[in-house]
Order: structure tokens, then sequence, then C-alpha cells
């Protein structure tokens, strides 16, 4: 009777437990669904098992996490799905609620004040959307965030001064956004102290940012700040506030006067300081009284110091003429057995300027601008001196214990192969930078001012990238590769041709870059490069190889015309493969219109028809079925419009401005 009594105590225990329970979760469940009422757009049907009536448990839904009791909401990702609405701040009811995280949507409105009342959470990701208005003070009292990233918006107004109460953040990126005024914290010394990571350490007298102890990372480019950088920032690299408006002499901005809201300065005129004219006129008077035979003495010695000059100068031509063999250590460590003699043809680059570093220092502003990086390289962006134009450097990260004969003979087979392109859709090499002390090796191209095609797709900015900006830039690219595999003798190919490769000028016209090159070749420093005691077997086959991959350029275009006609990249963790999602839609003419990007209003059903057969034949399992790129080429050019009339079929607009100018 007894064991009868406990069994009933421990069901009804149970039962009023989970009782408990649910009504504890029944508020997190209510805001969930508020949550979903604000998304108006769900083009993948991510949200469709989020429903409350079914009884379904809301720990299953999609990108919900619960706590081990399944108590809580713990963690709503939702990145990458393109939801489109505004944020609930019935999302503040999820108070256990650690990360939240709705990166890569189209997010738009203000962001909620009231998620800065979720004290547990310590991650916070809104990046690449379109959300506006100011920053809520109110996240100042996200008293455990750890991260907070915000970059990729549509940002206004001031950064609240309460961010700065945040003692727990280690990484804040506000970067491209379209916020204003100072950064919070002392812009003046106040007794700061340095810790072992370069950071300073916080005192009672500072005040903003200068008051969070564990930021270790922090963007502020491209945005509008003025002011001064405060003193404790400048630990972070320059690049992460470059883009703003600062008065700082050492941030090196790059917005202009008048996109700042002022008018340049106007030249201010000094008379000539008195002192130096003074110091002229003695000078002038010292060297009018010298003694005859001085003079003379000081003629005879500029004669044989010149004699001498010139016979320098005679040696060192028919020296140079004499193409002597380069020793290039093999290995920089070690005897001398070790080294391989090799003859550098000197003529190999004789059309091709070298650039000094030192002047591409300056241009790259101490190669602090940097806007691109690989484990092989790191690129920066400079402008030439005197009114030049802008470039691009890519700098090879390799030191100069690894660099092997092999790799500097390879370097020059490279320089010489991309001064051979000249054509309007690849991108133009200025030079190349080839120096010991420092150890530098570099290749200077011009730069496209508009970014990467990936950026405009990817980035929250493919708004942009209207049908026929789109049908433009993939007829250009296939113009730019056929030039490569048919008009270049030995064929020259993209090693990794995709978006990233692609840049775009001011107009979207596109130009194929190439700065994935070295990856293969770098990679090989450690590895089985010498063979049978040959330096640079490897050397033809490689380069050989890469002439004549030329099928699979044809398949990587046919992938890439799918990435600018869907907006979808290439491979997501949440989606798979763009391949084999778009395969379903190819081969059937009365679904194709999926392939569209969900952001294009309008598109033309005979240009994606184009597109799509080209694609198929593209992507070919068999490379010698694939068509060449110049068959390719024709069949766009032949088959998509993109002339001036197709712009005023896309936008009704353009008829009534038509019609004023008229």
């Amino acid at each position: 009777m007894k064991f009868v009594v406990f069994v009933e105590l421990l069901v009804v225990s149970v039962a009023a437990h989970f009782v408990t329970s649910n009504s504890l979760l029944s508020n997190e469940v209510s805001a969930l669904m508020a949550f979903k009422k604000a998304i108006y757009e769900d083009p993948f049907s991510v949200l469709s098992n989020w429903n409350s009536q079914d009884g379904q448990d809301a720990c299953n839904w999609t990108g919900i996490y619960c706590s081990m009791d399944r108590y809580h909401v713990i963690t709503l990702n939702l990145s990458s799905i393109s939801l489109k609405g505004f944020i609930a701040p019935e999302l503040s009811y999820l108070t256990s609620l650690r990360e939240l995280v709705l990166h890569n949507n189209t997010f738009m409105g203000t962001i909620p004040g009231k998620i800065g009342t979720i004290n547990s959470l310590k991650l916070l990701d809104l990046s690449m959307n379109f959300l506006s208005g100011p920053i809520s003070h109110e996240l100042g009292y996200l008293s455990n965030v750890e991260k907070i990233y915000l970059q990729y918006n549509g940002l206004t107004g001031n950064i609240p001064p309460e961010l700065g109460y945040l003692r727990n953040l280690v990484e804040l990126r506000l970067d491209r956004n379209k916020l204003q005024g100072p950064l919070p914290g002392n812009s003046f010394p106040v007794n700061f102290t340095s810790n072992k990571h370069g950071m300073y350490t916080p005192n009672p007298n500072m005040t903003g940012f200068c008051q969070s102890p564990q930021l270790k990372k922090a963007d502020f480019s491209y945005n509008f700040f003025a002011g001064n950088i405060p003193t404790c920032l400048k630990y972070l690299p320059r690049s992460n506030f470059q883009g703003n408006c600062f008065k700082d002499k050492d941030a090196r901005l790059q917005r202009t006067t008048e996109q700042c809201g002022g008018t340049p300065p106007a030249k201010v005129h000094q008379a000539p300081k008195p002192e130096k004219k003074h110091f002229e006129y003695e000078t002038a008077h010292h060297k009018s009284s010298k003694p005859t035979w001085l003079l003379a003495l000081e003629i005879t010695t500029g004669v044989i110091v010149g004699l001498l000059l010139l016979f320098a100068i005679f040696a060192a031509i028919k020296r140079f003429r004499a193409k002597p063999s380069v020793i290039i250590p093999w290995k920089k460590a070690g005897s001398m057995k070790d080294h391989t003699t090799i003859s550098i043809d000197t003529e190999l680059l004789k059309d091709v300027a070298r650039i000094n570093r030192q002047e591409l220092e300056v241009a790259c502003e101490d190669f602090s601008n940097i806007i691109g990086t690989s484990p092989d390289s790191i690129v920066y962006k400079g402008t030439m001196k005197d009114g030049g134009p802008e470039i691009a450097v890519i700098s090879l990260c390799i030191s100069e214990e690894f660099w092997t004969s092999y790799l500097e003979l390879y370097f020059q087979r490279e320089v010489a192969d991309l001064a051979r392109l000249n054509h309007e859709n690849t991108g133009k090499l200025l030079g190349y930078c080839r120096e010991s002390n420092p150890f530098s090796r570099m290749l200077v191209f011009e730069y496209a001012s508009n970014g990467t095609l990936y950026e405009h797709l990817h980035y929250g900015e493919g708004c942009q990238l209207s049908w026929i900006r789109r049908m433009r830039i993939a007829l250009g690219i296939a113009r730019g590769v056929k030039y490569l595999h048919t008009e270049l003798q030995p064929p020259f190919t993209i090693s990794e041709l995709n978006s990233n490769a692609v840049y775009l000028t001011e107009d979207f016209s596109p130009k194929l870059v190439d700065f994935e090159r070295w990856k293969t070749i770098l990679s090989k420093k450690n590895s089985d490069s010498i063979c049978n005691g040959n330096a640079f077997c490897g050397l033809p086959d490689l380069i050989e190889r890469r002439h004549m991959d030329i099928q699979g350029n044809t398949f990587a275009f046919g992938v890439l015309l799918l990435e600018i006609v869907s907006g979808r990249p290439t491979y997501c963790k949440d989606r798979g493969s763009l391949l084999d999602w778009a395969r379903e839609y190819l081969d059937l003419p009365e679904v194709i219109s999926y392939l569209v990007d969900p952001e294009l209003t309008y598109f033309r059903y005979d240009d994606l028809r184009v597109i799509c057969e080209v694609v198929s034949l593209c992507i070919q399992p068999d490379p010698t079925k694939r068509p060449s790129m110049e068959s390719v080429c024709s069949s766009l050019e032949n088959g998509i419009d993109i002339s001036p009339a197709a712009d005023l079929k896309e936008s009704p607009l353009a008829w009534a401005e038509l019609a004023i100018q008229s």
C-alpha cells in the first residue's frame, strides 16, 4: 500500500513539474510566434514547422536550440536563409537566450532596444541585413555579451556611450554602416598603461570604449565617424578606422571633405621667414669669397669623380649584357652543396615595370589598407603618387628562408605570363616588386573600385545588380575567358574562376583577376618539388597543366552563371551545393524561373532560357563534351538582350525620363 502511495506521489510530482516547465516555456513560445509573425517572406519555408497549435515541441523547430532541461531557448540561429521582415521586440522574453544570430537576411527597421534586457546574451549577430536607425542605448545593458556584429547594415546616428559599459565585450563590428559622430572614449592621454596584448588597462578616468577591459577586436571602418580616434583604441589596425571623417593624422582617412559634409580649407599663404633669407644671403656671400686655388681644387675633384662614375656605369652595362648565371640558394640554411646555379633570363621581364617597395608602401598607406587575405597572400589597395592610378597590390606570404630558386623562377615566369594579358575584361598588371631587404615579392594590378562580384551578390548589395546589369557582367566574363582561352598562345586559364576572381569597375564592368594562382606553387615549398637532383623538374608540367585546364574553366564558368542568376553562393552549410540544387530546374522550362534571385523584381525569360542552356552544356561531367568558350560567348551574345532598349523594358521610370529629355 505504501509503495502505491509513493508511486502516486511521484507521478503527481512529475506532472506538476511538467506543468511548471510548460508554463515557463509558454512565454518563450509566444515570443517565437511573435517573431515569426513579423517575418513576411520566407522563400525557403524554413519556419514552416514553427506551429504552436499542433502540440509540437518548440525545441524541435528549425533554428531553435534549447537548454538541457528543455525549459528555455538558449540559441536562435536563422542565418543566410533569405528571411524578410522585422525583428520583433518580443524576443526579449527569451530570458535565457545566449546566442541571437540573424546574419545575412533582409531584416529591416530598427534594432529593438528591448533586446538589451536579455542579460544572458553572449553573442548578438545581426550583420548583413538592412537594419536602419540608431543603435539603442539599451544594448549597453547586455552585461554578459562578448561579441556584437552589426556590420553591413544602414545604421545611423551616434554610438551610444553606454556600449562602453560592456565589461565582457571582446569583439565589436560596426563597419559598413552610416554611423557618425565621435567614438566614445578618451581622445587625450590619461595615464594609460598597456597590458601584454597591447591594449590599455582601464582606470577610473576613462570613458566610453576605454572602459572595456576585454575589447580585443573592433572594426569602425566605412562610416562617417568624426573627431579623434580614442588613444586607448590605437592598438587596433589602422584599416579598422579607414573610410571615415577622423581628424587624427595617423588614421589615413579615405573620405573626401565633401563626403564628410564640409568644404576644403582655403590655402594659407605664409610670408617667407626673414631668418631663411638671411641664411641664404650669408651662404651666397660665403661662396663668392672662396679663394681661386680652392675653386680649382673642387673642379678637378669633380671631374675625376665624374670620370670614375662614368667608367662604373659602362662596366655595369657590359656586365648586364653578358647575362651571367645567378646563384640563388635552394635552401637558405645549409652548406654550399645545397645551392643550385640557374640561369635567370634577364630579358624575361624587360617589358614589365619594376616598382620599388618604398613607393608601394607610400601608395598603400604603410601597407595598412588591406582589402583581402588568404594563407598565401595579402592584397592591399593604394594610390600611386602624383595623381597616379588606384592599385591593388598582392604580396606573397612567404619568408626568405623558404624562398627557393624554384619559386624565384616560377615568380618571374608568372609575372611575364600575367604581363601578356591585355583585354578590357581582364585585370591589368602594372608591374612587380622584387626586393631582398626587406624580402618582398609583389604584383601590382590596376584596381577595380567596385569590389568583387561576390561581395555584391552575397553581402547585402545584390539589389544593385539588376537583371540587365547581371547579364552584362556575365557576357563580360565570357568575353574575358574567351580571350584567355583562344587569343593567347599558350592559352591562359584562371586557377579558381569564381565570383571572388571577378572585380567590378565603377560602371560594373567585370575584370578577371587571378589572386589565387600562387596557392598551388607555394603549397609545394616543403614538398617533393625536387626530383632526381633537378630543382625545376616540376615547373614545366605545372605551367603546362594550368594552360591546358580549359575544360575546368568552362565548368567553373557554368557554375558562376548560376551564381549570378540565383544570387546564391556556390556552397552554403545550410543549403548545400548550388549545383545540386539547380540541377532539378535546369532541364524543366516550366520551373526555371525558380532559379532567379528573389531580390530581382524583373527578369527576361528568354535570357534565362539561354543561360540555362549554356550552363547545362558547361557542367557536363565528361570534359570532352563541354563547349569551347568561343561557342559559349557566341550563344550568350546572340541570345541575351543587353541593348539600351532592354534597360527601358526593365525600368518603367526610364520611359518617363526619356519622355522628359525629349
